[in-house]
Order: structure tokens, then C-alpha cells, then sequence
């Protein structure tokens, strides 16, 4: 008999007949979940000392591969440490070749069919996993994109100004997010100033390429560069 309750597994097994009938009735009578849980967590207090010896308790975390005992296949394919096709056999039969090797048997592809298990040190497995997924997060880089805000009105200082700070976010390898902004009437005149934006991407042609045009969004116009690869 299971009991799944935060992602752990209390299995009961050789429990008296009225200590069964009790479970069965807490079972059935659970109008909501709040009130299940609570009545498996009265159930477990009430029933640890007097159980001790008939309870086994296992916790499997999900994110984890199933290892040892936890596999209960029928037919397992099973991989041998150095690499080698050991053939298919019973998940007991892959666990005492394991044991006999004082390795762990990991569940290494559970929707193949049948399901792969390799014998190998779990403990080394998952500091070398962890390793190399240390070592991809290095190697990526994330691209962040920053805003360059600009108005139809800017004068020449300010937009070399504009685009000294646009420069340096190309520079880094991020995107830049150019925002000319309209006010009031300068919005019946925002396709007059778009020749603000373009002369902002020529500025900045010899490091950059532009990504996506210059569009209208509701009160701004947007345009977005890239450096140049």
C-alpha cells in the first residue's frame, strides 16, 4: 500500500487488518486535499511507534535518476561500466551484478524499451554531470538588451552623446533597444522623424547592423541593433 504525499512515498507493508480498515476509512472520507494530508500526517503520528517494524520509507526526489532497488522493471538493457552491452535481464538481475561489482545500477534511459541501466559510481555520475553543466553555463553568454531613449527634438550633442552610450552596449555584445518618444502633437509628424533613428543605426553601421526596423508602437518608435559578428 502507497501514500504519495510531497513528492515521497510511505509504503506500508505486512499492517494488521484493523490497522488497514483505519487507512481505508481515512481514505474515503477526504472532502478536500488540505483535509487528506492532514489526516495521512495524524495517521503517520499516531501509528509510528506501534508500526516501527512494518513500515518501510523511501523518498525518491523526481528530478533524480531511479538507482538500486528503486528499479522494479521486468527487463532492463544493461550497460556495463567500461561501456560494454551486458544484454537484457531482469532489474534484479542488473542490481546484483552491480552489487557484486560494489557499483550502483542508474536508470539511465527510462523511456527506452526496455528501459537502459548502466553500472556505475552514482556519487562520481552526478559530480560529473553537475561538472559539465557548470562548464555550459560558462560558456553561454547572455545577451542582454539595453534602451537608448531618444526625442524628435535632440540636438546633435546629445544624440552623439546617445550614441557614445549605444557604442558601449555593442561593445559588450548586448542589443540595443533605440526608443524615439512623441509628445502632444509631434505625433502627427512621427514618420518625419524616423530620419532620427536611421542616421542613429548609420552612426553606428562600422560596429553594428540593424536588427529589427523601425516601428511604431503606440507613442514611440522603435528600432532595435545588433553587433556585428
Amino acid at each position: 500500500m502507497l501514500f504519495y504525499r510531497r513528492f515521497c512515498f510511505y509504503e506500508i507493508t505486512n499492517v494488521p487488518r484493523d490497522r488497514t480498515a483505519a487507512v481505508q476509512r481515512m481514505s474515503q472520507e477526504r472532502p478536500t486535499q488540505a483535509e487528506n494530508l492532514a489526516k495521512q500526517d495524524s495517521f503517520h503520528e499516531k501509528f509510528s511507534g506501534s508500526l516501527s517494524n512494518h513500515i518501510t520509507w523511501r523518498c525518491t526526489t523526481i528530478s533524480e535518476l531511479m538507482i538500486n532497488e528503486q528499479i522494479r522493471d521486468k527487463e532492463v538493457r544493461l550497460i556495463g561500466e567500461d561501456g560494454s552491452q551486458l544484454g537484457i535481464m531482469s532489474a534484479k538481475e542488473a542490481y546484483k551484478l552491480a552489487q557484486e561489482a560494489e557499483l550502483d545500477l542508474v536508470k539511465i534511459a527510462p523511456t527506452a524499451k526496455p528501459p537502459v541501466c548502466k553500472i556505475i559510481d552514482y556519487g562520481k555520475y552526478r559530480y560529473e554531470l553537475a561538472r559539465k553543466e557548470k562548464e555550459a553555463r560558462k560558456k553561454q553568454k547572455v545577451i542582454e538588451i539595453k534602451e537608448v531613449r531618444l526625442s524628435p527634438n535632440i540636438d546633435t550633442n546629445d544624440l552623439n552623446t546617445k550614441m557614445g552610450a549605444a557604442r558601449k552596449f555593442l561593445e559588450k555584445g548586448d542589443k540595443v533597444k533605440v526608443t524615439l518618444r512623441f509628445r502632444g502633437r509631434e505625433m502627427a509628424h512621427m514618420s518625419k522623424s524616423k530620419y532620427i533613428l536611421d542616421d542613429f543605426a548609420k552612426g553606428l553601421a562600422e560596429i553594428a547592423v540593424v536588427d529589427k526596423p523601425a516601428k511604431v508602437e503606440g507613442r514611440t518608435m522603435v528600432m532595435f541593433l545588433t553587433a556585428k559578428r
